[in-house]
């Protein structure tokens, strides 16, 4: 599998660690000699990351000085501001990397509207590493300490407690006064809608989209792959799946959905060897990716005896060994619409609970086997 060019990646990293406010007593960033060292990369590769970086409005970059973190971006819950100001809480962003360029939008906007913005989010160097529910609690003290004004929410998943912590921390918020605006998922499990304001994309349709594509290529031996504990906006990619199955006259097979660790060789073997499938949606890019890894070990070739799809188009996704379709999640419409519903229910807290979902779009690459034909 082919990694993301390294000036993403760095881009990627430096942001989460200014969005979770580790520059934030100086504002100064390493210089870049130091930034060289510390990524083992060329001078221009950090020259490319910093762009990114001022692309996204974090950072600017002062003539004889150095690199120094945007005005609001650095500092923490509780530090002084004469501006009014807005939180963040991001349990995990290590395998989600949707969240990165989200907050930035957010942190743009807010600026631009005279809000302070404050991410809460898990930096470490451990890739499994991720916010905990007390970290997240304690984080909710903060918040309500320095008097934020509203808050974006991307609830836990992964964790069999996720509903109750969920509501936990949503609730604390409510009875203090804040408004929450959830990002991505709801609190509990698909279908079921909690009495937040909800913006995502439409995930329905995506499983939809995704499925019909694989049905118009010929396709009729489905499964989906997920990890144990996903989101409920999953359930939701299955359910639009499944519908589109049924409405292009094919059955549900009983072993549709199969649930596990899709790095582990006896766990893909239960599907992929001796029942003649044809193609796997994958729960995210990120399991797209290990899985195709994992095939790639058992000898199956993607696309030529098994099709895979994906779902999010993270930067990676164009660059694996084999390229790969999926559903994309527009990043910066979500952000947008976000930050809009929290400043309209800033402004009227009496509006009901909304469901606002951006539309996702189908990105078609060589894992499906779509050009398959025309390469023959």
């Amino acid at each position: 599998m082919k990694s993301a060019p390294k000036h993403q990646a760095i881009t990627s990293q430096l942001a989460t660690e200014i969005l979770a406010g580790k520059y934030g007593r100086t504002g100064r960033l390493p210089s870049e000699v130091q930034l060289v060292k510390r990524f083992g990369v060329a001078r221009p590769t950090i020259g490319q990351a910093l762009r990114g970086l001022q692309a996204q409005g974090l950072i600017e970059r002062r003539a004889g000085s150095g690199t120094y973190v945007s005005p609001g971006n650095g500092r923490k819950p509780g530090q002084p501001s004469s501006l009014p100001q807005l939180g963040m809480i991001v349990p995990y962003l290590r395998h989600t990397e949707i969240f990165v360029p989200i907050l930035g939008e957010l942190a743009s906007l807010a600026r631009g509207f005279d809000f302070d913005f404050w991410p809460g989010v898990m930096v470490s160097p451990v890739s499994e590493a991720r916010m905990t529910v007390p970290e997240a609690e304690a984080l909710c003290g903060r918040f309500i300490e320095s008097g934020v004004r509203g808050v974006f929410f991307v609830p836990f998943e992964h964790q069999t407690d996720r509903e109750d912590a969920n509501r936990r921390i949503t609730e604390r918020l409510r009875q203090a006064g804040i408004p929450v605006v959830l990002i991505d998922r709801d609190l509990g499990a698909f279908p079921n809608r909690s009495a937040y304001d909800l913006v995502g994309i439409d995930n329905f349709a995506g499983g939809y989209l995704l499925a019909e594509h694989l049905i118009k290529l010929g396709l009729r031996r489905l499964a989906y792959v997920m990890r144990p504990l996903t989101a409920s906006t999953v359930d939701a990619r299955i359910a639009g799946a499944l519908t589109a199955m049924r409405v292009h006259g094919l059955e549900s097979p009983r072993s549709f959905v199969h649930v596990g660790d899709p790095t582990d060789l006896k766990f893909v073997r239960t599907f992929s060897r001796g029942s003649q499938l044809d193609a796997v949606f994958c729960a995210s890019d990120h399991i797209a990716a290990q899985l195709l890894q994992t095939l790639n070990r058992l000898g199956i070739r993607v696309p030529v005896d098994l099709r895979l799809v994906g779902f999010d188009n993270i930067p990676y996704a164009s660059l694996l060994t084999i390229p790969l379709t999926t559903m994309d999640q527009p990043c910066r419409d979500i952000a947008i619409t976000a930050f809009n519903a929290l400043r309209e229910r800033l402004a009227d807290p009496t509006l009901p609970p909304r469901n606002l979902m951006v539309t996702p779009r189908l990105v078609v690459r060589e894992s499906c086997g779509a050009y398959l034909q025309s390469a023959r």
